[in-house]
């Protein structure tokens, strides 16, 4: 048995001090799917900034969490355990054991809370530039510079003469008649009335009897299925991604594809104020690690540059055809 280097002993220990308080636990938990600020977590856990800005130390200095700037703030998300290096498999067992904690009612009740204060700031955005969206949206990347991404990987998927489609948040609507000639019907959900009735007057200019306008939060919609579920520019909207790609999955019948366009990570943080963004894109493997918990199996993916600096990724993730019990 070769012995410990005293190093070694050093790292372990933070890991058993790092695990050895209910709070931080707790905010393990927190984290299973989702990123939060400091003050977020404040606010989730009921404690001083201070208080918890000790707690997510000790847990980074233990490889638990890691942290991703977003402009001027830092995000804080679980780290993933290496389990062939030192204390790797003792972290990937406590991950498994937190994963099974259930946290306090009144914690998931704040969180719910954050992620409302979340939505309610994008849904304002919305409400006060829907007359200036395209123009907003052209600031970083505007339809035309990935429409033809998308439609490349829609081409190369098979769907019957009868299949459907949803478009998520479908802005003004620039995409639906694209959707409209490729699906037998099409449901446009978007919680926005403003944005809406820009989709509206899209559709009655370019005469699409096929496509459904809904006023809808699509996070809640537990009536409604498709073959094909679209998310163009959308998902750095949501207050907690990992869960919307959750609620999207439920959207789909078995064998159904969800195609994901939206930023890769980037550090632009004037897009929060110009655009709306709730997020400064995504991590590649983020999307994929989120979409498999969702129970998707991730396909092909494509990527795009832009001569801004920003990068378009455009993701197929399929449900499996035998998928009968998501729901």
């Amino acid at each position: 048995m070769p012995s410990l280097r005293p190093d070694d002993g050093d790292e372990l220990a933070a890991l058993c001090k790092a695990a050895g308080d209910p709070l931080r636990l707790n905010v393990l938990r927190a984290l299973t799917n989702d990123s939060f600020g400091v003050l977020e977590l404040a606010q989730i856990f009921a404690i001083g900034q201070s208080g918890m800005s000790h707690h997510l130390k000790v847990l980074a200095q233990a490889d638990l969490v890691a942290t991703r700037r977003e402009g001027n703030a830092i995000f804080y998300r679980r780290a993933l355990p290496h389990t062939d290096l030192l204390g790797g498999k003792l972290h990937a067992a406590l991950l498994e054991e937190v994963d099974n904690l259930n946290l306090p009612g009144e914690v998931q009740s704040r969180i719910s809370l954050v992620h409302g204060q979340r939505a309610a700031a994008s849904q304002d955005f919305f409400a006060r530039v829907a007359e200036k969206f395209r123009a907003q949206q052209d600031l970083i990347a505007g339809l035309p510079q990935y429409r033809d991404s998308v439609l490349a990987l829609l081409d190369k998927l098979s769907f019957s003469d009868e299949a459907t489609a949803v478009e998520v948040g479908p802005g003004d609507g620039g995409f639906l008649p694209e959707l409209a000639r490729r699906f037998h019907q099409v449901t446009a959900l978007d919680n926005s009335p403003a944005m809406l009735e820009l989709a509206r007057q899209l559709c009655e200019r370019e005469a699409l009897g096929n496509v459904h306008l809904q006023l809808a939060d699509a996070l809640n919609h537990n009536s409604l299925q498709a073959d094909c579920v679209v998310l163009n520019m959308v998902l750095h909207h949501f207050a907690a991604p990992a869960d919307a790609l959750k609620q999207m999955a439920n959207l789909l019948h078995p064998g159904g594809s969800l195609l994901v366009t939206d930023l890769c990570s980037h550090n632009q943080n004037w897009a929060r104020e110009a655009c709306g963004d709730l997020w400064l894109g995504f991590e590649q493997d983020d999307l994929a690690r989120w979409a498999t918990a969702a129970g998707l199996v991730p396909g092909e993916s494509l990527y795009v540059g832009l001569r801004n600096g920003f990068q378009i990724q455009v993701r197929h993730f399929q449900r499996p055809a035998g998928d009968t019990h998501h729901r």
